[in-house]
């Protein structure tokens, strides 16, 4: 069997012999084939080769105007894609190596891949002519592992800092003979994909540097220097790691529907100060996302009915909404003055960058803390501040009140006047902040719910993380629970045993014991006592939950808590016997 190509403006059929075109004929001769060779051979200049290497070799030497492939596999979908150069154009480079991996043959996408797509690669060391790429791995020999051992290899290359191919070599082996002739290697691009998971993850780190105010960073900040440090951190990681220079965050005032700027770079003055409200019409594309909750991508600005003019010779925008918990918290605004600049990767990434910031916003309760008068402010910072040290003296004087009961009444009527006055004093706090407060302008600060069934109710936090007993106090005490606090179990049952709780929040793992022995002695000081377990998402190794499921528990929390769960819990938790309302297990992230 035979298969011809003839490279392009060759004509096809019998050439005239004047001409005496070159011809390269590939393959082993056998019956009519070499018959057929001698008259061939009238009529052209022939070249004979029996075996790959032959083949290439006289290839590179001189220029063929035709190949007549030979044999059994020459008709072979393999042969006649090789033959009718149809390799040139498929989507992957493919480049045949020696073994000194200089290039042989390279289909013009390896040229384009290496950034040379009018140049001979032939006789250039392969490296070379990506420039000195970096290799990544797995394999960091690819070519020579394949040389070695006669088995497939693979790795990744790194170019520059933007581009990754990803390299396949398959050694070729001669009839016979043991070492490779050559090396066939592939080459894919994988920039996008590595640069989509490269921006996956650091977004996911974003979310953690968005997150990570710990509570002694935050001793000594203001509510606007938090929010300050917030923004300047999503600016930075909406430029450098999004590549957005245009960007406005807005949030969602529920009573009003208003959305109020928190943030805005590149915006022109008069679209920043505009009012706009959480409606699908007349608030341009910004109220159409925060009304519908559904990421909006403006293609031509110029010919989209519901976008206002926003930062100066926009042409194209993204919004995406800012969602926490299936709550729109606002809404996250990009503008390009280029039409069509986003795509559909962009909305995705921007879609969970917004997670993350939701989250944040969540986390340090922005929407509130923006809008709380000084008054409301001053009172939060000194509650915070007190309550731990409140806290350390409620311990210590229960801790030598049991120790001198029955001993010395004097004493004990003394430490009991101490406890008094430690818990008057944050009281007292709260009163004076709340009296502050409702002598200003009540339609200034948009008052917080408020939680009636939380009102003077005494709760009790046992946990040795220092993080959750503060948020315990900030989160419980702004709706008027007096929340105090322990480090571990034998400090939670002392301060049981002197003093009244409405209910006790105790975390499943203790430094001296686990939150079921806890739940069990602390129904033993008192039968009715409501008790609600706190875990993070993770192994029970002792399995509290379960067990105490099997003593009468009947609410777990999850940690980190979601605000308006934990409040529902501890309402739960205090309500009168007779309330309807059921308990039931909560997952608070």
């Amino acid at each position: 069997m035979t298969a011809i190509y003839n490279p392009p403006g060759i004509p096809t059929g019998r050439p005239p012999a004047v001409s005496r075109s070159k011809l390269l004929v590939f393959g082993r001769l056998e019956g009519v084939a070499a018959d057929s060779l001698a008259e061939l051979r009238e009529r052209f200049e022939v070249a004979e080769a029996e075996n790959l290497r032959d083949g290439l070799r006289l290839l590179q030497d001189g220029a063929y105007e035709a190949v007549l492939l030979l044999g059994r596999d020459a008709a072979t979908p393999g042969s006649l894609l090789d033959a009718g150069g149809i390799l040139s154009y498929l989507p992957d480079g493919i480049v045949l190596l020696d073994p000194e991996l200089n290039v042989l043959w390279a289909n013009g996408r390896l040229k384009e891949l290496a950034n040379r797509p009018h140049d001979s690669l032939v006789g250039e060391s392969f490296y070379d002519a990506f420039g000195t790429p970096e290799i990544l791995g797995p394999d960091f020999c690819p070519f020579h592992t394949a040389l070695g051992s006669g088995e497939p290899s693979k790795s990744t290359l790194r170019v520059g800092e933007k581009q990754y191919y990803e390299v396949h070599a398959r050694p070729i082996l001669a009839d016979n003979d043991e070492l490779p002739l050559f090396l066939a290697v592939i080459v894919r691009d994988i920039s996008e994909e590595v640069l989509q998971r490269q921006k996956l993850n650091a977004i996911y780190q974003a979310g953690l540097e968005l997150g990570d105010l710990a509570p002694h960073e935050l001793l000594d900040m203001t509510v606007s220097e938090r929010i300050e440090l917030l923004k300047s951190r999503i600016l930075h990681y909406t430029q450098d790691l999004l590549e957005f220079d245009t960007v406005e965050i807005r949030l969602l005032d529920k009573p009003s529907r208003r959305l109020d700027p928190l943030l805005a770079v590149g915006m022109q003055s008069d679209a920043e100060a505009r009012t706009l409200y959480a409606e699908p019409t007349g608030n341009g594309v910004t109220g159409f996302v925060a009304a519908t909750g559904k990421s909006y991508l403006c293609e031509d600005t110029e010919q989209d009915p519901l976008y206002l003019p926003g930062a100066a010779g926009a042409r194209s925008s993204l919004t995406v909404p800012l969602v926490f918990h299936d709550e729109i918290l606002g809404t996250f605004n990009v503008e390009s003055p280029r039409v069509g600049a986003f795509s559909e990767n962009d909305l995705q990434f921007l879609e969970l960058f917004s997670r993350e910031i939701a989250v944040s916003l969540n986390t340090l309760e922005l929407l509130v803390a923006e809008k709380l008068t000084t008054a409301t402010e001053s009172t939060e910072t000194i509650l915070r501040e007190v309550a731990g040290p409140v806290d350390e003296i409620l311990n210590d004087a229960a801790w030598i009140l049991e120790k001198y009961i029955g001993h010395e009444p004097t004493v004990c009527d003394r430490l009991n006047r101490v406890l008094k006055d430690a818990r008057d004093i944050k009281q007292l706090i709260q009163r004076v902040g709340e009296d502050m407060q409702s002598k200003g302008p009540r339609g200034a600060v948009p008052l917080r719910p408020e939680r009636p069934k939380l009102k003077d109710k005494r709760i009790l936090v046992v946990d040795s993380d220092e993080s959750v007993r503060r948020a315990a106090h900030a989160l419980l005490g702004r709706f008027g629970c007096e929340v105090e606090t322990a480090h571990d179990g034998d400090e939670a049952l002392l301060m049981a045993r002197s003093f009244h709780y409405d209910a006790v929040l105790v975390d499943i793992r203790l430094p001296d014991m686990n939150g079921y022995d806890c739940f069990v002695k602390l129904r033993e000081i008192h039968e009715h006592l409501e008790v609600i377990l706190m875990t993070g998402f993770g192994y029970d190794p002792a399995h509290c939950i379960v067990k105490a499921r099997q003593a009468g528990l009947r609410a777990v929390l999850y940690k980190p808590f979601r605000l308006d769960q934990l409040l529902s819990e501890v309402e739960k938790a205090v309500s009168p016997p007779d309330d309807p309302q059921p308990h039931g297990e909560t997952h608070a992230t």
